[in-house]
């Protein structure tokens, strides 16, 4: 993605969502979901996802296509009975694993967004914005932390720069906000690192 002037804004066409193939404890999950999806189709933002139609997976998809927007997913072939393919799509792109299903969701899109989940849902999540911190690709990547949830996750990512593990530049690239629009615009004003992870061979190697 080409970095844009301060005056100007990313243009994000394509938005990758992790989230849960469950629906969570609190109803507020899936309305947040929903109406993501409902945003990203009023925005003429197309949703990458990963293809199901269960649990806010489903949901943000369901928020997309019932208000007129477009849907991508991407399913591995040994999930389609687990997470019951979404036939109801733009369209379904079947992969044969899940590294693949990440690197065709990184292919498609132009920013990522992560809602609540499971493992699934953070190691998606993370891997995106390792990439993005070894400069691997200059997307922005982004949390919605509906109803606190990625709180005591953020709390965690400060100790990392508080003890040593990560970078202050590097933590600044983790995009949150508890608003879908204030998280979308936050997105189009994000400008990547000019430099990596990696700043020399004599001190930064380990940060």
């Amino acid at each position: 993605m080409l970095q844009n002037s301060d005056a100007e804004k990313n243009v994000i066409r394509r938005i990758a969502v992790f989230c849960g193939s469950s629906r969570g404890t609190e109803r507020i999950f899936e309305e947040q979901a929903y109406e993501l999806g409902k945003t990203l189709a009023v925005q003429n933002i197309e949703l990458v996802y990963g293809g199901a139609n269960v649990g806010l997976m489903g949901t943000v998809a369901n928020g997309v296509m019932e208000n007129g927007g477009k849907a991508i997913g991407v399913l591995p072939v040994f999930l389609k009975k687990v997470e019951i393919a979404n036939l109801n799509l733009t369209e379904l792109v079947m992969v044969d694993t899940m590294h693949q299903r990440k690197a065709k969701m990184n292919e498609l899109s132009d920013g990522v967004i992560a809602l609540p989940g499971g493992f699934g849902t953070l190691e998606e999540f993370f891997e995106m914005l390792t990439w993005a911190q070894l400069g691997l690709h200059r997307k922005p990547v982004a949390l919605l932390n509906v109803d606190g949830f990625y709180d005591a996750l953020l709390a965690l990512v400060d100790t990392m720069v508080d003890r040593g593990f990560l970078r202050k530049e590097n933590r600044e690239m983790l995009l949150v906000s508890d608003n879908i629009e204030d998280l979308l615009d936050k997105m189009r004003k994000y400008e990547a690192p000019s430099v990596g992870k990696w700043l020399n061979r004599a001190g930064l190697l380990n940060k």
